[in-house]
């Protein structure tokens, strides 16, 4: 047995009929031409090859005695019958229909006595414009055993790279599992767990004092910063003086501080709308790098510019920017451990601000300002900690906090959550069928009602909104606002650089025994060159 660290069990604790927290994705497959066979049952012959390769889909939960520490995992055999099922729709259904499915969906529990997935495959799919036959997948994947970085570490074990599986030797025969602890041994295990989290958690409070008090100094400047440094290493003020803003000459961009409240910091129902939507990816990449801005400043911004024009529309629209929970991976490159390694910061939108223009300078700037913090802050992030008694303690908390609508009544700190997890950029296959779309499927919580998770696959941007469906509805047209804004996006002109003025030369008199030496410097203007005609976004497949 294998005890939950706290960030992950903290998804299990949280989770309630109106916030499911399980993951996952919702696939367009295309078969070959002429496949007459049955595909879920081809998907399941897949995966039970695959199985010993998955040990994050062959283990249960088991709870401890009383629940007063976290859960453990134990091994444990899926029933691929159960794990996978058909559910057909009418013969012609296309993205429409597939879009409710998963809005219907997403709000069932995942069963906690067996393994934490599922898979839905969808039948009577409409055909591809050759009449090649499709199928769709809807995956579940609880966010208790993986997270964003993590599905796609399990995505590359269950993918293939052509339309012929890999052969997978079979693996040596796991040993004899061990028969489940008894009681007593399970609240030795939980006792000697949180022990060894109490320990480190004390070990690392002394370096993370060190790295507050110094950013607090580099922050703060001169002596008396210095002077400062041991009452800011204790009381760890130096974080927000580092973290609220970014000076652009005399006007400061903001990057933390209260959202403005919208039809989305609500208590959520038991009910959700979904839509997925795809960009061009090699588009996005030519349009972003003309105005040297990253993959993610891009995205915040086509977002940013998709809920401008939402509330435009639905009113009101915000006349303080809104402001987007960012969850941020401490995941070290090459880890491809089954579980949570992650934390939140927020970023202003700029949503306030009118001209296309001015909103792309402020989101570079405010994602400046976050990536200098994170690049620090990030490893002080405690992914595990004590729990004894959290359970209990969270899962009262967030049962009232839904029955009570505390989201309504505490102030808002954030609009809306927008995840960007990297993803493989050429086809894919599962049990011999091509993989067109991957419209990732996350988590909306109580507070904030819709959730944004976009995935880059295949030269594409694919993109999945997830919302409440009494909160926003609409997601479908949210969808067309994306296309929309990246439109703009794309139409948007690069700003020129302004010349730095030429230095001025003073003239000095002759020294006495050396004639004076003539000296000119000159800084030559630069000019951006003209941005290039816009191209049209790809529509959703």
């Amino acid at each position: 047995m294998k005890q939950l660290a706290g960030l992950d069990a903290s998804f299990l604790y949280l989770e309630t009929p109106q916030m499911p927290m399980h993951v996952g994705a919702l696939h367009l497959l295309e078969l070959p031409v002429g496949y007459d066979g049955d595909y879920v049952e081809d998907l399941r012959e897949h995966m039970r090859a695959r199985m010993p390769l998955l040990p994050a889909l062959r283990r249960r939960l088991v709870a401890m005695p009383l629940g007063l520490s976290n859960p453990g995992w134990v091994d444990a055999d899926p029933d691929l019958d159960d794990h996978i099922v058909e559910i057909p729709l009418p013969e012609g259904s296309g993205m429409a229909e597939l879009e409710a499915q998963v809005g219907a969906l997403h709000p069932v529990l995942l069963d906690r006595s067996r393994p934490l997935w599922k898979f839905h495959v969808f039948t009577g799919v409409e055909s591809g414009p050759e009449g090649q036959p499709r199928v769709a997948l809807y995956t579940q994947l609880h966010h208790a055993a993986v997270d964003g970085q993590a599905a796609v570490a399990l995505a590359q074990v269950i993918l293939d790279l052509s339309p012929e599986p890999r052969s997978i030797e079979a693996l040596a025969a796991r040993g004899r599992k061990r028969g489940q602890l008894g009681t007593v041994g399970m609240l030795r295990a939980a006792v000697s767990q949180q022990w060894k989290q109490t320990v480190k958690l004390a070990r690392s409070l002394p370096n993370a004092a060190s790295i507050l008090g110094g950013m607090a100094v580099k922050s703060l400047g001169g002596a008396a910063a210095e002077a400062s440094v041991d009452k800011l290493r204790t009381l760890l003020a130096g974080v927000a003086a580092q973290t609220t803003a970014v000076v652009r000459g005399k006007k400061a961009v903001s990057s933390l501080g209260p959202a403005p409240r919208t039809r989305f910091n609500v208590s959520l129902s038991d009910t959700r709308s979904f839509a997925g939507v795809t960009l061009p990816l090699a588009e996005l990449n030519r349009t972003r790098k003309r105005h040297q801005a990253s993959l993610n400043d891009a995205v915040l911004f086509v977002i940013g510019g998709a809920l401008r024009r939402y509330f435009a529309k639905h009113g009101p629209l915000p006349r303080k920017s809104l402001i987007a929970a960012v969850p941020v991976s401490t995941r070290a490159a090459g880890d491809t451990t089954s579980n949570n390694q992650a934390t939140m910061t927020f970023m202003s939108l700029g949503t306030h601000l009118s001209n296309p223009g001015e909103r792309l300078a402020h989101v570079i700037e405010v994602s400046k300002a976050m990536k200098a913090q994170m690049s620090q802050l990030k490893s002080l992030m405690p992914t595990d900690f004590p729990s004894l008694g959290i359970p209990w303690l969270m899962q009262a908390g967030a049962m009232l906090y839904g029955r009570a609508k505390v989201a309504e009544k505490l102030p808002v700190v954030a609009n809306v959550v927008i995840s960007n997890v990297p993803g493989p950029q050429v086809p894919l296959y599962l049990a011999g069928a091509q993989m067109l779309t991957n419209y990732p499927t996350s988590i909306a919580v109580h507070g904030l009602a819709l959730n944004v998770t976009v995935q880059t696959y295949n030269q594409s941007l694919d993109i999945g909104l997830m919302a409440c469906g009494e909160a926003l509805p609409e997601t479908a047209e949210l969808a067309a606002y994306v296309e929309a804004a990246f439109m703009e996006f794309q139409a948007l002109p690069v700003a020129e650089v302004e010349a730095e003025p030429a230095p001025v030369v003073l003239k000095r008199a002759p020294a006495k025994r050396a004639p004076a030496r003539k000296t000119t410097t000159r800084t030559a203007a630069k000019k951006a060159p003209a941005a290039k005609a816009a191209a049209p976004a790809r529509r959703r497949t």
